[in-house]
């Protein structure tokens, strides 16, 4: 198959969202070149034992949209490193995820992320760095 045949990796999360994604509530609601964006949809499997967000279910956002903003371009990535840093206990219905790249190169990229909660409030931040792989 020819290479500009095949489907868009961006294309790809946008219209079918990933298993892991669905099930955990993450859903990536925009992706361009220098930003993605993504919710997720709080539950009670999102939960800690305290009530609020668990911060597995934060970083898990962060990283799937901070991946989809590193693959804006049309290549494919994996998470080689990352660090949180959790600035309130996340709450709500809804937690937003914006990413920014940092730094765009071609073979790691640095993509810096920030959470919020329904009324705004800063939650989260993060640094995800992610090996670039080939295109598809």
């Amino acid at each position: 198959m020819e290479q500009q045949e095949r489907e868009h990796p961006v294309q790809c999360r946008a219209n079918r969202p990933h298993q892991f994604s669905y099930e955990n509530g993450i859903l990536v609601t925009k992706i361009e070149p220098g930003r993605a964006e993504g919710v997720l949809n709080v539950s009670e499997n999102s939960l800690n034992p305290h009530g609020m967000v668990h911060g597995g279910a934060l970083a898990a956002l962060a990283d799937t949209v901070g991946g989809s903003c590193a693959c804006a371009r049309g290549r494919s990535c994996v998470t080689a490193g990352s660090s949180m840093e959790f600035l309130r206990p996340a709450e709500g219905p809804v937690i937003t995820c914006v990413a920014t790249p940092k730094k765009e190169g071609h073979t790691l990229s640095v993509i810096q992320v920030e959470l919020s909660n329904a009324q705004g409030k800063l939650v989260a931040t993060g640094t995800f760095t992610f090996f670039m792989m080939d295109q598809w």
